[in-house]
Formats: C-alpha cells, sequence, structure tokens
C-alpha cells in the first residue's frame, strides 16, 4: 500500500486546540487518523495497528503526531515518530536573568524535605501536578511516585500575562497569550513577549530542539522570565497562527529517519 505524504496521527478526545490542528492539517492536505475509543486501544502502537492506518512509518514516508505524553508514548515507537523536547533540567540551567527566580532539578525524594512552599512540577508531563506546595509533605508519596522521579523545584513567582511561543529553527515562528492573572485568557502576541523570545534563543537556542514551545510571562513589575518548555507536540496553539504552529508540531513529532544530527540528543 501507498501512504499518503504525510499522516497526522491524534488520539481520543481531541481538546480545542487539537480540533483546530486537524482542520489545518486537512486544509494542507495531511490525512488524518484518530484513535476512537475512550483509551488508547489494545494494540494501537503495534506494528499490526500501525499497518492498519496505511503505513508503519518504517519505509520513509511522513507519519507525524500530536497528542498527550502517555499516549505518544505508546504509538510513537510503533510508527518510527521521534518525540522532540527540552531536557529534564532545561530550565533549571537558564542563568538567573531568563528565570527571575531559583530553579532546581532533583528527585522528588529530595524534594520532600522541602520545608517552605515552592512551586513544583514534572519537566515534560503531568505525572506531578504542577502547583505550588506548602511544603515537602505535600507532595505525592513514595506509595504514588518513584522518589528518583525527576521534578523541577522554583521560587513561586505570579505572572500578570502570560505567552506561549512556537519556536522553530532558531526562531519564534507562532505565538499568542494564553492567560492574565492566572486565568485563561488568548490574545495576540506582544511585542515584549516577541522580543524576549527572541533574547532566550540568543542565549540557549541551543540547548533546545529545533522545534519546541517555549512560555514566557512578565509580572507585576514588569520582569519577563521563562515559565517553562513544553513539547510542541503535546501543547495546545490558544491563538497563535495555527498553520504556523502545526509547522512546529510536525518537525517536533516526525520521522525519526528524517532527524536532523543536532536533534538526536532532544529525542523523548
Amino acid at each position: 500500500m501507498t501512504c499518503p505524504p504525510r499522516i497526522l496521527v491524534l488520539p481520543p478526545r481531541l481538546t480545542a486546540s487539537a480540533r483546530t490542528l486537524r482542520a489545518t492539517a486537512l486544509r494542507r492536505g495531511l490525512r488524518i487518523v484518530e484513535a476512537t475509543a475512550s483509551a488508547v486501544p489494545e494494540g494501537l502502537g503495534s506494528p499490526r495497528w500501525a499497518e492498519g492506518i496505511g503505513c508503519t512509518g518504517s519505509d520513509g514516508h511522513a507519519v507525524h503526531l500530536h497528542a498527550g505524553p502517555s499516549f505518544a508514548d505508546v504509538v510513537a515507537p510503533a510508527l518510527g515518530i521521534a518525540l522532540l523536547e527540552a531536557p529534564a533540567d532545561w530550565l533549571a540551567r537558564l542563568p538567573r536573568t531568563l528565570t527571575q527566580r531559583d530553579i532546581r532539578a532533583t528527585t522528588i525524594g529530595e524534594a520532600y524535605r522541602l520545608r517552605r512552599p515552592a512551586f513544583v512540577k514534572s519537566p515534560n508531563d503531568k505525572s506531578i501536578s504542577a502547583l505550588v506546595y506548602a511544603d515537602g509533605s505535600r507532595l505525592p508519596g513514595p506509595d504514588a511516585v518513584d522518589p528518583a522521579t525527576v521534578v523541577l523545584v522554583s521560587d513561586v513567582m505570579t505572572f500578570s500575562v502570560e505567552y506561549r511561543l512556537h519556536l522553530l529553527d532558531g526562531a519564534v515562528h507562532a505565538a499568542g497569550q494564553y492567560a492574565e492573572a492566572g486565568r485563561l485568557r488568548v490574545g495576540p502576541p506582544d511585542g515584549d513577549a516577541l522580543a524576549f523570545g527572541r533574547d532566550v534563543l540568543a542565549a540557549a537556542g541551543e540547548t533546545l530542539p529545533s522545534a519546541i514551545v517555549v512560555d514566557v510571562g512578565r509580572d507585576d513589575e514588569g520582569r519577563w522570565a521563562v515559565i517553562e518548555a513544553n513539547a510542541a507536540w503535546a501543547s495546545g496553539c490558544y491563538s497563535a497562527d495555527p498553520d504556523r504552529a502545526l509547522e512546529t508540531v510536525l518537525r517536533a513529532a516526525g520521522p525519526a529517519t528524517a532527524l536532523s544530527p543536532p536533534d538526536v540528543d532532544f529525542v523523548r
């Protein structure tokens, strides 16, 4: 069977952003494959299932994915998709001038020792809820989470406005506002946010894959800071230009055979 030029695989229960990207992909001639069950179907991601959608991904055709980590981790290997993401400690390695706060990458076992409020999250998924914890005793216990699990622990910082930047090939490719005063509020990109995104790329662009999402924000004192990095293949596009957001997604989750050498080090 001959594969279409490009296939975009989507999970069950599409978000609003996923529906936007689906419509954009269809308009651009991509074939869409959606899982229809309420959970990952038995056999999904197996070579047999991959053959069932008309392409295994092992023959050089472009199969892409937009989904959350749990779905992607099952499906991507069988389809020959390389998932790009930032290193787990990327945020912690940024200079203070870009974060405006202390951030450490550590294990949750170590974080249990916290005796102060801190914002704690998983680096590249949502296995640890991203919240301000009063102290380490409020974190999920060792009966629920392996104590060796890596988490990011940071000072608490409040942002008055937040923006999502889709970065592609060392440039801000798409952007949009997604929050204001901690609440969802979408809008156009701010010129200062775009300028700060360029500053981040100039300072740390070589430490990121060619396609990634970086969230940035401004606090009440007017200070700009990096909030976090997210995998483009698992991120919403909010008000960003959907064509440009899709281009970032396709690069961030595409054929492993098409990886550029610099991106090899950023495969999940």
